[in-house]
């Protein structure tokens, strides 16, 4: 059985493969804060969110996104991952999503590490 928070982070990827605004702000409420980076400016609501997504987004296919979770709790998901961009580097990837009973995302912090490029897998 799928978890909410697999669910989430599943349409998450999805979201990032295409692009989409629907389908990126389906994930969000409408008041939802977005952090790039714990100390980073918020994007606060759905639209915010959706906005500054498309000014800063992913060309489809040029990444690949590991991932597992390493905690879920009711309203709380901790995900990590790693993110790789195969012409330029690697980052490790820590998310925490906090969720409304909807399954929809009230907050979402990414915290990521670039690591050095490596074009194999040991």
């Amino acid at each position: 059985m799928t978890t909410p928070g697999e669910k989430w982070t599943q349409a998450y990827i999805q979201a990032w493969r295409t692009n989409d605004p629907a389908r990126i702000g389906a994930l969000f409420t409408d008041d939802a804060i977005y952090l790039t980076s714990p100390d980073a400016d918020p994007r606060v609501g759905r639209e915010a969110i959706v906005d500054g997504w498309l000014e800063d987004l992913d060309t489809p296919g040029t990444w690949s996104f590991d991932w597992w979770i390493v905690r879920e709790d009711a309203e709380f998901i901790a995900i990590e991952g790693r993110t790789t961009y195969p012409a330029e580097r690697d980052y490790l990837n820590l998310w925490i999503v906090r969720l409304a009973a909807d399954g929809r995302a009230t907050a979402f912090t990414e915290w990521y590490m670039p690591r050095p490029h490596r074009t194999d897998e040991t």
